[in-house]
């Protein structure tokens, strides 16, 4: 074995070339963070814009992070043909066994970015959670649900498993409240009370329609009442407000029902036999 085979990783390493890998680390690091505040700062001043914002920013950064990772690591080893053919072996196996999930992951995000399943603002479901995707990084896709929880999901699960997308890029999205009542209460009155409590509310968007849908069905942990479900099907203007325009729907049916002698079945004694 000649001398060069007998090499290791760290005689290709440039040590003078050190500080330049850190000052580029940091700079990213800084512009990532610089970019990102602008880009939020842009889309609170012009709402309209808040997530072609949101997806400029994650796409920006995540092009600016690989290309800094590209950088060290030239400036870094000396990546001539003989070095090269010297450590191909050892770098495979490094990357086989250590990096496989990452580099999964860095492709998978790639995939997402440009194939573009939900973007950054979209709000998601996907494996029981819910809520708006906040960044789609080069290891893991982080959702703020409406607990205010952080989830980082890694990349890669995205392409196996279904994911729901509740706006798909758009800023307004699609809310259904659900509403039951007993079988023998006015329907006719219950569907225009949850029709007008959609249609007054501060956050409603009404570009679009609003439709109540009625069904029956049994309710309650025993399923031992049947009822009638009158639910609102409408837009939000905008999907972060979300949660504030499903409590004000409900305080306001909640009030109306109350007022006009409508019953839940919550409401009504249970009656067996």
């Amino acid at each position: 074995m000649d001398d060069l085979g007998q090499h290791t990783l760290l005689q290709f390493f440039i040590l003078e070339n050190l500080p330049t890998a850190i000052a580029i680390i940091v700079v990213a690091v800084v512009t990532t963070r610089i970019l990102t505040r602008s880009m939020d700062a842009v889309g609170e001043r012009f709402t309209e814009w808040r997530l072609l914002a949101k997806q400029v920013s994650a796409v920006s950064r995540f092009l600016l992070l690989i290309g800094a990772f590209l950088l060290v690591v030239t400036s870094l080893l000396q990546l001539t043909d003989e070095v090269l053919l010297a450590t191909s072996g050892s770098i495979a196996v490094a990357v086989g066994f250590g990096f496989k999930d990452l580099f999964a992951s860095l492709m998978a995000g790639l995939i997402l970015l440009f194939d573009r399943p939900f973007q950054v603002g979209d709000r998601i479901s996907f494996d029981g959670e819910y809520g708006e995707v906040v960044e789609i990084g080069l290891r893991a896709v982080r959702i703020v649900t409406l607990e205010d929880n952080l989830v980082s999901v890694p990349n890669h699960r995205f392409l196996n498993d279904a994911v729901s997308c509740a706006n798909a890029g758009a800023l307004h999205q699609m809310c259904v409240w659900d509403f039951w009542i007993g079988t023998d209460q006015d329907l006719d009155h219950a569907k225009e009370i949850v029709y007008d409590a959609t249609a007054t509310s501060n956050y409603v968007y009404l570009e679009l329609p609003i439709a109540v849908v009625v069904r029956e069905g049994p309710v309650g942990e025993g399923r031992d009442r049947f009822a009638v479900k009158v639910s609102s099907k409408a837009y939000v203007f905008d999907g972060r407000y979300e949660t504030a325009f499903g409590t004000d729907v409900t305080e306001r049916v909640r009030r109306a029902f109350r007022a006009a002698g409508i019953q839940t079945p919550a409401d009504q004694p249970l009656r067996i036999g």
